[in-house]
């Protein structure tokens, strides 16, 4: 089982998004129960608030259905997940601030480092203050991005308990 958390500020345009295309990734491979995914913010700004709406409409034109409400990540995620996917240098900070020991730090990774293709560091703009071309721009991050980090996932070796 691989459980997923993805991380903005707000939850509302970036980590929804990557949440939804993970999810449609994985219904595809037909890999649903190997997967646990979800989403949170650094912040409180829209907790309780759906998906942003222009995420919602650009992500359906895909296809892909944007669900949940808008939650902050709280210290008990570093237990809950085993990845924990942060979309800007920011946020990544604001993760590895809260991480209480190396365990926690490792569990925490930016979600441009995912995709083969992207330079390292590389961030996921966030799309809220802009135009519609955002909210397409991040869905195909998310899609590069989700895409390699499905791959490795699957090619990893899955680890075996004994009785």
């Amino acid at each position: 089982m691989h459980r997923i958390c993805f991380v903005c500020l707000g939850n509302i345009c970036r980590s929804p998004t990557a949440a939804g295309v993970m999810n449609h990734l994985i219904d595809h491979a037909g890999l649903n129960v190997q997967f646990i995914i979800d989403s949170a913010g650094t912040s409180a700004y829209h907790q309780g608030e759906p998906p942003d709406v222009r995420s919602r409409t650009a992500a359906a034109s895909r296809g892909i259905t944007l669900t949940g409400s808008s939650r902050q990540f709280q210290v008990e995620d570093f237990h809950r997940f085993d990845h924990i996917i942060a979309m800007d240098t920011k946020n990544l900070e604001n993760l590895h601030r809260m991480a209480r020991d190396e365990a926690d730090h490792a569990r925490i990774s930016l979600m441009r480092d995912h995709d083969p293709n992207s330079p390292p560091g590389a961030e996921v703009p966030d799309p809220y203050y802009g135009g519609t071309d955002g909210f397409e721009t991040v869905l195909d991050i998310c899609e590069a991005a989700c895409r390699g980090l499905l791959a490795r996932l699957q090619a990893e070796p899955r680890a075996t308990t004994t009785g």
